[in-house]
């Protein structure tokens, strides 16, 4: 049987999807909520062989697994989603039972940023995704690209400076749409926009008891540093792991 400890604030036994479903995410008036949620070696990598799958275990799944429970949009970069294989969410049936009581969809919805509309159209994540995913791009993305996507994506245009994904434009999309939560996962250039464009309200942090070396990407890259002061909320331990939640000073 898992066990998931509370260290801060005070010592306890919890339950990570009861955890995260009752915790304050006040969505901004004009925008939703935004959290990232990344897993990291001990000496900072996200990835071992490109993938983030080495990193965790099963309380990591578990933990992931509560955090995209509650999300309205699971938002991840394209590459991202290539590398790591993304399929459609998978929600269980109590974890679907309790986002209808919520006032939620049962699944989460999946939207992908990518400029070059470089995405498989028979890939998994939108044969058997329960609702089309999102994917937001640029209008000098290919034509024959998006016409391939057409059937079985919603492709939205989201033009920004410098030729990409304007994110603050998208967000606002987001909650016209009723987006309440945004989960981001990544990858690294993705959370550093964010970063840049003070989107991000929520940091959840997994850290693996594990060093890795190497030259794996950090958490955030981005052309300019963003300084962004953040409240550590709660940690947690299993398994040796750490699991981190750090909200925006203010925020929650």
């Amino acid at each position: 049987m898992l066990t998931v400890r509370q260290l801060l604030p005070e010592p306890a036994d919890i339950d990570p999807a009861a955890a995260h479903a009752i915790a304050a995410r006040p969505a901004p008036t004009s925008r939703p909520w935004v959290l990232v949620n990344m897993v990291t070696s001990v000496d900072g990598a996200t990835a071992i062989d490109g993938v983030s799958g080495g990193l965790g275990g099963r309380s990591d799944k578990a933990v992931f697994a509560a955090i995209r429970a509650i999300a309205d949009i699971i938002l991840v970069a394209a590459g991202t989603a290539r590398a790591e294989s993304y399929g459609p969410p998978r929600t269980s049936a109590d974890r679907q039972a309790e986002r209808t009581k919520r006032g939620q969809t049962p699944y989460p919805r999946l939207a992908l940023v990518s400029r070059s509309l470089d995405l498989d159209p028979d890939a998994v994540l939108f044969t058997q995704a329960p609702e089309k995913p999102l994917v937001f791009t640029v209008s000098t993305a290919s034509a024959a690209r998006r016409e391939a996507l057409g059937g079985r994506a919603e492709v939205v245009d989201m033009d920004g400076q410098g030729g990409g994904v304007d994110l603050p434009k998208m967000m606002t999309y987001l909650h016209n749409l009723g987006a309440r939560t945004v989960l981001a996962e990544g990858g690294p250039g993705l959370n550093g926009q964010l970063v840049a464009d003070g989107l991000l309200d929520e940091l959840n942090l997994s850290l693996s008891p594990i060093l890795v070396g190497g030259d794996s990407a950090r958490l955030t890259r981005g052309a300019d540093a963003s300084p962004e002061p953040l409240t550590l909320a709660h940690l947690w331990e299993s398994d040796g792991m750490l699991f981190a939640r750090y909200v925006r000073r203010g925020g929650a």
